[in-house]
């Protein structure tokens, strides 16, 4: 039997969505500790496995040219709320079948087949390695306002990755509230986006990349970390005002705003499409930290989970161990 583990991650945003720029996306994010999705895999004649994840073993099964596998979820990230689940979840059941038949895979290969990383490489770079990651887009050319066919793409190159702090912390702040968007509706809001996109924008966040999130990221400085990746994702915001009803989906604007008040607090943002809001921080402020989420929650009068979590410097777990992104296709 063979048991994969990797934890969810947060994205800050993307560099550009402009179509007047070469690079298409570039997303920033991190890699996290928790929340986890795990599961485990023996060979099978035929796929056996939850209904959730199904479909993703059947076309791993036929990509690998295996029979089989029966899966069990262990435990499973919470879907569309802005934690990768969908990047993760397919790369977690992709490792575990292939490592239950013995066979080599190369996630960062297989993940177009599955629909994966056709805009942002920060879930395969993630599950790949963990850490701070800043992919390298995809040439705007080639992708124009439409995603490819699932398959006809690859995964953008990893441009930046850091180690990050022993002692920083990010808190998640997880609203009851409508799921963020995903598939066809997401497809439609991105190309919506990309067609109203001011390339002053992505000019002021490659500044806001270079001179800001890099050199507080090597320097393991959380207070400028959290500032810089905060301003990032407010002038991603912009580009979605329509799409979303405002710079953060309702309710996250209102968190945001109260998190965003507290010295606990370094940078708060919307992870993705929501409605995750986190905030960066560190473990010297870790309790006023979830204090300050609480109080966010109740101050806007909604229901949800408040959670302190640490980074994540590796990659996926296979039986222990850490993910090989050195193996190939078998």
């Amino acid at each position: 039997m063979t048991q994969v583990a990797v934890g969810g991650r947060l994205h800050f945003g993307f560099s550009n969505l402009s179509l007047s720029h070469s690079r298409l996306y570039g997303a920033l994010g991190v890699a996290l500790d928790a929340p986890q999705m795990s599961l485990s895999a023996t060979p099978a004649a035929s796929v056996d496995a939850p209904p959730a994840i199904e479909s993703v073993a059947e076309t791993v099964c036929e990509q690998l040219g295996v029979d089989g596998v029966s899966l069990q979820l262990d435990q499973q990230l919470p879907a569309h709320v802005g934690l990768g689940s969908g990047t993760q979840t397919a790369l977690t059941v992709a490792t575990a079948v292939a490592d239950a038949h013995n066979k080599g895979i190369a996630v960062r290969e297989i993940a177009p087949a599955l629909g994966r990383g056709g805009r942002s490489g920060i879930g395969v770079g993630t599950f790949e390695a963990g850490g701070f990651v800043l992919d390298g887009g995809h040439p705007t050319a080639r992708f124009t306002t439409d995603r490819p066919q699932d398959g006809d793409w690859t995964v953008p190159p990893i441009a930046a990755r850091h180690r990050i702090p022993d002692h920083w912390r990010f808190l998640l702040v997880i609203p009851d509230s409508e799921p963020g968007r995903s598939g066809d509706v997401e497809d439609d809001s991105i190309r919506t986006a990309i067609e109203r996109a001011e390339p002053a924008i992505a000019d002021r966040i490659s500044g806001l990349l270079t001179r800001r999130v890099l050199p507080a990221i090597a320097a393991g400085d959380a207070d400028r970390f959290g500032a810089a990746v905060a301003e990032i994702g407010r002038l991603n915001g912009t580009w979605y005002t329509d799409e979303q009803g405002g710079v953060y989906r309702p309710p996250v604007g209102e968190l945001v705003d109260s998190l965003s008040g507290s010295p606990a607090i370094y940078g708060a943002g919307q992870s993705s499409w929501g409605p995750t809001v986190y905030g960066v921080t560190d473990a010297a402020h870790g309790d006023a930290a979830r204090t300050a989420g609480r109080a966010a929650l109740d101050a806007a009068g909604i229901d949800g989970t408040v959670d302190l979590v640490a980074g994540r410097n590796h990659g996926a777990r296979v039986g222990g161990d850490p993910l090989d992104v050195t193996a190939k296709r078998a």
